[in-house]
């Protein structure tokens, strides 16, 4: 159009058409110029694609917290070993108890059975000397009894502190019922050597204490 014409329509009251706006581009902010990422110069981007940084990754052999692989599979192995030896330690306090109890359960037994079964006789003054409990211990019998006790047909069983000449029928349910109870038991078929105290003359004086 000249500019004749241009003035012409001006003067008449015609605007001028608008000059198209220009759009900015696609990933390009409005306002802003294109160009480098600000930084320092010949400093490259950083991390993953985007411009974000990326996390470093654990060396080797590293897992979270900063904990080597190592490290923990050791701590592991003494978990397992202290609750091993925990569980080892409440077995064992266990049969303790139970050792205990059948202990206690059976010299209650012995102590029925032996009730009224006692042979001893409180005018005896032989002292018949035996090894029981890692000591050399005696109980009074007298001549009839030494023979029969020496014989095999009569023993010795020990119930609170006390020692108790039974027949050799009880002596046997007695060591059923709770062996360690049973102080004297003489084998019949076994050497005289074998007992050095079945003979009264190797009895030890009574003054002699022990």
């Amino acid at each position: 159009m000249s500019d004749s014409l241009r003035d012409q329509l001006l003067g008449l009251g015609f605007k001028p058409a608008p000059k198209p706006e220009r759009k900015p581009q696609a990933g390009q902010h409005p306002n802003k110029p294109q160009g480098r990422h600000p930084g320092k110069p010949g400093q490259a981007n950083k991390g993953k694609p985007g411009g974000r940084p990326g996390r470093p990754h654990p060396p080797a052999g590293q897992g979270k917290g900063g904990k080597r692989e190592g490290d923990i599979d050791l701590a592991k192995a003494y978990a397992i070993r202290a609750q091993k030896e925990k569980d080892e330690r409440i077995e064992t306090e266990r049969q303790k108890q139970e050792e205990a109890r059948l202990r206690r359960e059976a010299k209650a037994r012995l102590e029925t059975l032996l009730k009224d079964q006692a042979l001893n006789d409180p005018a005896a003054e032989i002292a018949r000397h035996f090894p029981y409990g890692g000591k050399i211990k005696r109980i009074y019998v007298n001549e009839a009894q030494l023979k029969a006790l020496n014989a095999g047909e009569l023993g010795v069983v020990q119930l609170n502190g006390r020692y108790l000449l039974v027949s050799a029928d009880v002596l046997a349910q007695a060591e059923a019922t709770f062996a360690p109870a049973v102080a004297l038991k003489v084998d019949p078929d076994a050497p005289a050597e074998a007992d050095p105290y079945a003979d009264p003359k190797f009895q030890v004086p009574d003054d002699l204490v022990w």
